[in-house]
């Protein structure tokens, strides 16, 4: 048996995945005992739903590196949506509006407690934001980007009244984090984990005012690829009622309230059968915004699209870093004002966010009128940018571009 990567197979029609075990050479793992300030013995402790984790060690005279088993938890792989699984640690850090940030802990995953009073559930003062880990071949671990995410959540304190931390606390804290719950990092080819950071008002008040307390808290789950049959159009309808932002509001920040405020209307275009809403701005209702929880972008000619950043559109890391592939790839990339006549006159469409990656549009429903793009949706740049920046995200192709971290 060779050092690289060996993976059990799932039993066949088994809820659960057989003994699942990577196998790396032992002097390109690291240790994660310095990360942790609680037991990393995960077996050892019991807690409820906690699954069992079987250690396998391979000894076989055809290698003559020595290997270590790396855990994975016992679930079926194959078989993991984009939804909650909860999973061994959380990070927290506490401090208060006129203190500097102290270090944070590793603490077991589970409910937290706040005050009826707290700022975020009274007024609403907190942002999150949303990256991804990738298990390469060799066992080890990247991150895309978390520097960027970093940035994002100081910028959206700023506007929310609320102290943040620094960029090195918040990579350091995301590191970690994946780290105590490695054996959550999905084999590769079989998804990823969804790292969600959180800063939020969490001291009592009464009065309309910055809380006197904050909490930074990190936690993690593993989902499943979004597109597990290669990739797969959806269908948007145009809100003409409802907005999601307006200017000099919130929306260029990832706070909380933006995304309850797009449920009403989401809601309303699923049970129509439509995947989700694409909102135009609030001042002239013409021009294209974003998808409740994503950017969008059309191609024209092989002249890449989408609205610029202006205070309502989040500023989003796949948007960010489509644009710079785009380019790469010698694509013309425009940021400007992009009207919904284009759209409805575009070569295809498609869709940018952290858990979609690229998303194709198969239709757009506008003033109950249909148009439909391409191939059954799924153009040519969509597929190709969707595999060129997969591959840089799951260490498939060098990363010219310096975007990832590697964990061991």
């Amino acid at each position: 048996m060779e050092s690289s990567l060996v993976f059990g197979r799932l039993r066949s029609g088994s809820p659960l995945a057989s003994p699942t075990m990577l196998h790396t050479p032992s002097d390109k793992r690291h240790s994660s005992s310095s990360f942790l300030k609680l037991p990393c013995h995960f077996s050892s402790i019991n807690s409820p739903g906690q699954v069992a984790v079987n250690r396998v060690r391979d000894v076989t005279a055809a290698s003559t590196a020595r290997v270590e088993p790396i855990e994975l938890a016992d679930i079926n792989w194959d078989n993991l949506g984009f939804g909650l699984m909860p999973t061994d640690y959380m990070y927290i850090m506490k401090f208060s509006r006129d203190e500097s940030f102290c270090h944070g802990e590793l603490q077991r995953f589970g409910n937290i407690e706040l005050s009826p009073s707290s700022g975020v559930l009274n007024y609403g003062q907190g942002l999150f934001e949303g990256l991804k880990a990738y298990r390469k071949d060799d066992g080890s671990i990247l991150l895309f980007r978390p520097e960027e995410n970093a940035l994002r959540m100081r910028m959206g304190a700023e506007r929310m009244c609320m102290p943040a931390p620094s960029v090195e606390q918040f990579v350091e804290a995301v590191k970690r984090t994946v780290l105590a719950n490695k054996r959550w990092v999905p084999p590769p080819g079989k998804g990823s984990l969804y790292i969600r950071p959180l800063l939020m008002g969490s001291g009592a008040v009464l009065g309309l005012a910055p809380a006197p307390e904050y909490t930074f808290l990190i936690y993690v789950s593993p989902v499943g690829n979004y597109f597990k049959e290669g990739l797969s159009p959806i269908n948007l309808v145009i809100e003409n009622e409802f907005h999601r932002a307006t200017p000099g509001g919130t929306g260029g920040v990832k706070t909380i309230g933006n995304y309850a405020a797009v449920l009403k209307a989401q809601t309303a275009a699923k049970a129509k059968g439509y995947s989700d809403v694409l909102y135009l701005d609030a001042v002239h209702k013409r021009y294209l915004e974003e998808v409740s929880s994503c950017n969008v972008f059309v191609v024209k000619d092989e002249v890449i699209s989408t609205p610029a950043i202006k205070g309502t559109i989040l500023p989003g890391i796949t948007r960010k870093s489509v644009i710079d592939v785009g380019r790469n790839q010698g694509y013309q990339v425009e940021e400007r004002l992009v009207s919904v006549e284009e759209l409805l006159e575009a070569d295809e469409v498609f869709c940018t966010g952290t858990a979609v990656v690229v998303s194709p549009v198969g239709s757009i429903t506008y003033l109950g009128e249909r148009v439909s793009y391409g191939n059954k949706g799924v153009g040519v740049v969509s597929q190709k940018l969707y595999t060129a920046l997969t591959s840089l995200q799951k260490g498939l192709v060098e990363d010219k571009m310096g975007w990832t971290m590697e964990l061991q």
